[in-house]
């Protein structure tokens, strides 16, 4: 692991930790994380199935990311984000720890714009297409 590799893996670990931290003290659940660090970052919290908390309170499922971007952070560039979602218990997905595809536009776009089987180059075309606009103003 090189030196930047080290950094990342540390704004993440010390986010996962003071994110429990302030749940632990502070929240009045009894939750379970559903979506969470996991092995795949070899964190020491915040994994599938760990129970966080004060463990009064109402039964929830927690689906967190406590650094997405870690890289972008330790570039000290825009955009990193922290995500959190707390719902009822049982009903969040649960979802192991996996890599998965996902695509977004903005709204105002008719459904079929974009097609997540679609190769990028298409979704660029067809984007350009629904936008009025060239390809590279995409």
């Amino acid at each position: 692991m090189n030196v930047a590799q080290n950094i990342v893996a540390g704004l993440d670990r010390i986010l996962t930790m003071e994110l429990v931290r302030v749940t632990e003290r502070a929240a009045a659940i009894n939750g379970t994380v559903v979506i969470g660090e996991g092995e795949r970052d070899e964190a020491p919290m915040l994994y599938i199935g760990e129970e966080v908390g004060s463990g009064k309170g109402p039964a929830v499922d927690i689906a967190l990311d406590p650094l997405e971007g870690t890289t972008i952070c330790a570039k000290n560039l825009p955009n990193a984000l922290a995500v959190i979602a707390i719902a009822e218990k049982g009903s969040l997905l649960f979802a192991p720890d996996v890599y998965m595809d996902k695509i977004a536009i903005g709204p105002g776009y008719a459904d079929g714009v974009i097609d997540i089987d679609a190769a990028p180059a298409e979704n660029i075309a067809s984007l350009a297409r629904a936008k009025g606009v060239a390809v590279p103003e995409i």
